[in-house]
Formats: C-alpha cells, structure tokens, sequence
C-alpha cells in the first residue's frame, strides 16, 4: 500500500480525536458525573410479584423453579389462573400473563410444557432482577428485521411469546361477531315484544266483537220480552229527571225519531223528543258506569286481583235487574245495554288480557297490564290529535314515554322498578279521562285495527332481520375456533416431519373392525365425536376413526389428535385435496360449481335479500366435504361396512351393536324422522316436477344423517354413487330440489334404507327447544342439527352441557384462545 495514504483505521482514529478535542473546550476532568447509586433502581412490580409467587415454596404443586434454577414451571395453569394471578395481579387471564412476560424479554424453552426463562431471572439472584428491562417499539425495519429472525427461529429449541400475528386478527373477529350477537338479541328482544303486543291487540279484538255480539243478544232477548217494555213506557216520567245530568244535549231530525221508536217495538209515547231523552238516559248511565267501574279497575291494578270474566258479567246482570226492580232503570233498554258495553269493551280494553278465566296469577300479570295500558294509551293519543285536544295528547306521550322506560328491560312484575304501581294508577286515571272525551267504540277498534296491521307488517319485518342474521350467526367462524387452528397450524410447521405422523396405521383397512368416518373442518367439534365414542365404548383398541378435512385444516386436525390421542383406538386423518379422483369431470357438484349461473346464484349481491335463499347459500353446500358422504366406497375401497358420524353428534353410548344390525339387503341403515306432515318426500322434492312425481311417493318418510351405517358391498353391487350423479346431472338447473345433501340423499337411496330404532339417533338440540330430556338421556347419539351448534353463542343452553362434558377446558391451547365452557 502507499506510504502517502493512512490506512482505513489510522484516518478513522485521527477524526475521532479530531472531532473529540473540537467538542472538548474544556478539560475532561471538569465534565459533570452521574451520582453514585442513580441509576440504582428498583425493578418493576410485574418483576418482584412474579419472583415472589414463584419463589414461594408452599405453592410449588401450581409453579416453581425448574431443576436448574435459571427458569420456572407453571405446572397447573388453571390453579394458577384461578388462585395465584388474582391474589398477586388484578386479573386471572393467563394468557395475559404470558405476553406480560414476552414484554420483558422472557422465553419459552420448553414447548411441551409452560416453562420460561430469563438470563436474569434466577433463584435466590433478586437483585439481578434490575437487569430486566421493557421491550421498546422498534422502528419498522427494525420490526421487519425481527419479524424475519423470529420466522428463522421457528425450527430453533425455543419458541419466543407472542410472535404469532393472531392478536389483531383475533381482536378484529372479536368485535365483529360483538356487534353481531348484540344486534341479534336487540332485534330478538324486539320480536319478543312485538308478538307479545299482537297478542294482546288480538285478544283486545277478541274481546270487543264478544261485548259487540253480547249487546245485539240482549237487545234481542228485550225485544222479545212484553213486560220489559211495558216497564220501560213506565218509566218515561224517571227520564226527566235523568235530563240534568246529560253532558251534550242532540235533538235528532223527526224522522229518526220516528224510525227509533218503531224499533222499539211501537211502545207508544215516550215524550215530545224520544230520543233526546235516550241521549240523556245514556250520558248519565255512561257517567255512573264509567265512575263505578272505573274505581273497580284501579283497584284491581293496586291489588293485582284478577276477576274472571263470567263472573263480572253475573254481577252485571244482577245489578242490571236490582236497577230494574228499583225503577231506576231508563225507559230505553239500549241505552243501559249501551252503557254495560261501552264501559266493558272501552273502560276494560286495556286490561282484558288480565281478566282470564279463573283467579290464578302469574308472574307477569303486572308487566301485561302494564303493556295493556301503553296499547289503549296510543291508541288514544291518536283519537285526541284526531279532535285536536292537545292538553290530553301532551299527558298520554309522556305517560307513554315514562312507561316505555320502566318495561324496557322487565319481563317479570318482580323486576319492575320501585314506583311502578303509582305509575300504573296514575295511567289507569289518564286512561279513563281519554276515555270520557273518546268513548266511541267503533274509532277504538278502527285504530287497534290499524295498529294491529301496522304490528304483523313490522312482525314480519323483524322476522326476517331476525333469519337473516340467525343464518349470520350460524355461518360465522367462532373467534375461539379460529384461535386454535392457526395455533395448531403453527405447531403443525414447526414439528419435524417424523412427529406429524401417527403410529398404529395397520389398522386401517381390516374390516373385522368398527370403522367411522367424519368430515369435518372443525378441530373442536370433531374431537368431541372421537372422545364421546371412545369414551362409551366397550372395547376402544377396536375402533378406527378416519377423519376427513381440507387443506386448509389439515395441519391443525392432524396436530389436534396427535397431541390428544383417542386413547387405544386408531385414528387417520386424510386431506380432501389429495383424492385426485374427485374432479370435475367425475363429480358433478364440482362441475355444477364452476358453471356461471352457481356462481351467479351464491355471489351475485342483489340474489342475498331472503331468509330462504340465504340458509341455501350456507358455505357448507359450497364444501365438498358436505358431498363426500356419496363417495364412501371410492374414499374406503378395502373396507366392507362404515358407520358416518357428522361433526354436530356427540355419542352415548356403546356403538358396536349396530355393525351387528341386519340391514336385509338395503345400503343404508338409518333413524326415520317423518311426522304426520313434516319430513316427509314433498317436504324436500319438487313434485311438479314429472321426473319426480313418476318415481317417488309424496308421502314416503324422511330419515335423517348424523348417524348412518352403510354397507358398502351392497352400495357397490347397486352402484349408489352412479345414481346419485344421475340425478344430480339433472338438477343442473336446480329445479328437483334446493341445494344440499338430504335432498339427493332421499333420492339415492329411495327403497333402499333400512329404518333403524328411534332411541339410536335423536335430533333437533339445534332448533328444537322441546325435544324431551328422557328422550336425550335414552339415545345412543344426540344431534344438534340446526343452527344453534354447541360450539356458537347462539346454542340453547340446556342441551350445551351434553356437548361440553367432552371437551377438555384445561387444554392449554384452548385457555390460550379462550375457549370456556
């Protein structure tokens, strides 16, 4: 090199002292120093609780120094959630500990077990605790970089915290399907109240064409009777004394008078103006009617008594025929009449519903009034801004607002807020002021009338919002379930190819043994089928399950039972996508799939309004793994007889005896699900349709899937699979059935369907809340088909428990996702 030139070095030092002694105005010795001990802090409190739960001797069983005592071991991650986390921090989520601890730099060194570490983090060494310091946002190459280090780092002996990419992912699902649940049980509320609401107008109704129909047999019967209208010409005189209290006085045209009393019967005489004094007798029976009871009806909304409606009525006649006997009844039978009926068809119409038959109560009586009261009060704020009294309008809009506050989240009178009576008493009172100014019956039922319409057409509304987003729900991914597969997939990556397969395949393809098959693409739910069987059988090293997914779970499945082995049985787990068979040029639904009116109907935006159409575009009748069940000798060519399993059964009991089942001759051995006139042939096929009108009865029985046997030498020697893409060829244009598998199911093996004993397979804890509980105790398989799975929010709880039982809750993966029962 060229003496002239200094090396890379030399110029590097001689700029560094350059620029030190350009920097340096004064000496070195004057520059200010830290003070000793300053940067002798105390650790952070996350740090010392951590240490001193660990080093706690009397809780070791739960956590504790590993043997080397450079890291510790959370034994029991439970116990640890539920006892030591709360009493030393202010929540029990261990998952939340977990990242805690990623925040400060610690490691998982062992990934079969909850053990981690920290170069300064050692038994008995506290003081080296200062050491540990908070991870700092790193800037986005820096982020990028530790992004590619940490994927390197995967196939290395430890797996760093927290650098699987699921939180955001995870948090994002996570309000999505918040805001979802919370619109679904708003809109469910909303129904609830609206058909509690028809309910009542309807009764209302019922109740006012009775009082009608009542009031037209009684003026009949009086008609009839000579004696009560010699009486009522007898008391003509008592009608003048009646006058004062008339409220309006009408004199009506000479003719109608006339007509009034030849409808009478021809009684003679009733006075110079016959019918003024009609108009005068009913004003004042109305106002003595109203006003006794109007005073009943508060008491009986103070006392909650319930007065059955025979009853009342033999009251009312008998008061009828004491007034009568007395000479205080008026000349004119249809005014009292007219009285009785107005004050029990308008004065009662808001509590009608309360007045049922007998003297029983119940536990909402009060919220039904309640809800009574609040129907009359929009009614009648409709006729008074109808006849512009504005004061009476004012009054019931905000009785009507204070009311819609106090039942808003009530549905039993023991939730009803303090205050409630006076509220009632206090509308009972406005109610019967509207009614003194609104007395006409025939406004009363044109405006229920009107508000009834107005309740079915939002009913219907509310119904359909309410299918639309139940199918929502049942087609929605739980945030938990999506959790676990992608840490499954994680797992599946980072283990080597020799731990990804499982031991004891031999088994596979002996047909002395019991096989099952399941497609599912659901970890969870197909765990639960494997361990519910195991679980109940007689003899488990005899049982072969073979599980089919798609690709996109395989990984996680295959992880799943790899870690959770079923005990002595075999298991197999098989990704569709390497069945090279299934193409489109064999399978039809494949071929029908890629056709552009399919794509037309499950894509094209404008085809989604409907509750019917949005059940048929399910994502599971776009999966083959819905379809697969027609391809069972092709999936299983070696194997001679195979029990089905859909991933919504949970089993039992013992299995077995069904392989020993005479099937006599027919390919499927299943439970029939038929009633008088549900799940029968017309129920599910076009019968208009001539193909399918000539070869099948209307009325022959469904059954059901979930739980089938087939007997596969039958199914090859009739060539099931050919018949089923026959007629599928021909519902192209989907005109013999809507999409799905029952549909073709029923056609494919019409004739050829051995009905096996109802206690083997029940159904319906999806959609059914009735199914009965001895029935469910008693089955060999319970099935939630329907859209209220056991693994969604959505499922009735009273039949969770059964599913639950079998999932193990401890599972780390699963505390990791949140996954709770």
């Amino acid at each position: 090199m060229d003496a002239k030139w200094p090396s890379l070095e030399e110029s590097m030092e001689q700029a560094h002292s350059a620029s030190t002694l350009d920097a340096l105005p004064i000496s070195a010795a004057s520059v200010p120093q830290p003070m000793d001990g300053l940067q002798n802090t105390a650790p952070p409190p996350f740090l010392t609780k951590t240490y001193d739960m660990v080093d706690d001797h009397t809780t070791d069983a739960v956590v504790s120094w590993s043997t080397g005592s450079n890291s510790f071991v959370v034994w029991n991650p439970p116990e640890f959630s539920q006892e030591l986390l709360p009493k030393y921090f202010k929540h029990n989520n261990f998952s939340s500990f977990v990242r805690q601890l990623n925040t400060y730099g610690f490691r998982k060194v062992d990934p079969d077990r909850w053990e981690f570490a920290n170069e300064c983090f050692l038994r008995g060494r506290r003081d080296l605790l200062r050491g540990i310091h908070r991870r700092k946002p790193t800037s986005q190459a820096q982020q990028v970089q530790h992004q590619q280090e940490g994927e390197q780092s995967l196939l290395g002996p430890s797996l760093e915290i927290g650098k699987l990419g699921l939180e955001g992912e995870i948090e994002m699902l996570k309000k999505d399907k918040n805001v979802l649940m919370h619109e679904l049980v708003r809109l469910r509320q909303q129904q609830q109240s609206t058909e509690q609401d028809l309910r009542v107008m309807g009764q209302r109704l019922q109740v006012t064409e009775q009082r009608q129909q009542q009031m037209m047999t009684f003026l009949a019967k009086a008609m009839q009777n000579p004696a009560f209208l010699a009486q009522l010409m007898q008391q003509s005189e008592s009608n003048k004394r009646l006058a004062a209290t008339v409220r309006k006085k009408r004199r009506l045209p000479k003719q109608d008078e006339e007509q009034g009393a030849k409808e009478v019967g021809e009684v003679g005489e009733l006075g110079d103006t016959g019918n003024t004094k009609f108009e005068r007798l009913y004003a004042a029976e109305l106002e003595r009617g109203e006003t006794k009871l109007g005073e009943r009806q508060t008491a009986d909304i103070l006392t909650g008594e319930q007065e059955s409606d025979i009853d009342r009525e033999e009251e009312e006649v008998a008061d009828s025929e004491q007034q009568a006997s007395e000479g205080e009844l008026s000349g004119n039978s249809d005014a009292f009449q007219r009285t009785k009926e107005l004050e029990q068809g308008i004065l009662d119409e808001y509590s009608a519903s309360q007045q049922q038959k007998g003297k029983t109560k119940s536990s909402d009586s009060r919220i039904r009034l309640m809800r009574d009261q609040l129907i009359m009060a929009r009614a009648y704020t409709y006729l008074a801004q109808a006849t512009n009294h504005v004061r009476l309008v004012h009054d019931l809009k905000f009785r009507i607002k204070d009311y819609q506050k106090t039942l808003a989240d009530c549905n039993l009178d023991s939730e009803l807020p303090r205050g409630a009576q006076e509220k009632m008493k206090a509308m009972g009172q406005l109610l019967e002021r509207a009614r003194q100014q609104h007395y006409d019956l025939s406004a009363v039922m044109k405006k229920l009338r009107a508000m009834l319409q107005s309740a079915e057409d939002q009913a219907r509304t509310l119904q359909k919002h309410s299918n639309f987003l139940n199918q929502l729900a049942a087609k929605t991914v739980p945030k938990g379930l999506h959790c676990l597969s992608m840490r499954l997939m994680m797992e599946y990556h980072t283990r080597f190819p020799d731990d990804k397969e499982f031991v004891d395949q031999k088994k596979l393809e002996d047909p002395r043994l019991y096989h099952y098959s399941i497609f599912s693409d659901n970890v969870l739910a197909a765990g639960v089928v494997v361990n519910s069987t195991i679980f109940n059988a007689k003899e488990p090293e005899k049982h072969v399950f073979h599980v089919v997914t798609d690709n996109l779970n395989y990984g996680a499945m295959k992880v799943w039972f790899l870690v959770n082995p079923p005990g002595n049985a075999t298991i197999h787990v098989q990704n569709i996508d390497d069945f090279k068979w299934l193409n489109s040029s064999y399978c039809p639904v494949l071929r029908q799939l890629e056709s552009a009116t399919m794509k037309e109907y499950y894509f094209k935006a404008d085809h989604s309004t409907g509750s019917a159409n949005l059940k048929f575009r399910n994502p599971k009748y776009l999966s083959m793994l819905n379809h697969l069940r027609f391809y069972l000798p092709e999936v299983f060519p070696k194997l001679d007889k195979i029990l089905f399993l859909d991933d919504d059964v949970v089993i039992q009991k013992d299995l077995t005896p069904l392989w020993n089942i005479d099937l006599r001759g027919k390919v499927n051995g299943a439970v029939e699900t038929c009633g008088p006139s549900f799940h029968r042939f017309d129920k599910y096929l076009n019968f208009s349709n001539p193909h399918i009108s000539k070869n099948f009865n209307s009325r022959a029985c469904g059954w059901a899937y979930g739980m089938n046997v087939f007997d596969l030498k039958e199914w090859k020697k009739k060539d099931i699979t050919g018949i089923y893409h026959r007629w599928q060829n021909m519902n192209e244009d989907r005109n013999l059935w809507k999409l799905g598998t029952l549909p073709p199911g029923l056609i494919t093996f019409y004739n050829r369907t051995h009905a096996l004993d109802k206690s083997w397979h029940v159904l319906g804890l999806g959609y059914n809340p009735n199914v009965a509980k001895s029935a469910i105790v008693h089955a060999a398989a319970i099935h939630y088909n329907g859209n209220m799975k056991p693994w969604l929010e959505i499922a009735m709880a009273k039949y969770k428990p059964y599913w639950s039982k079998y999932v193990k809750f401890d599972h780390p993966y699963l505390q990791q996702c949140n996954i709770n029962a």
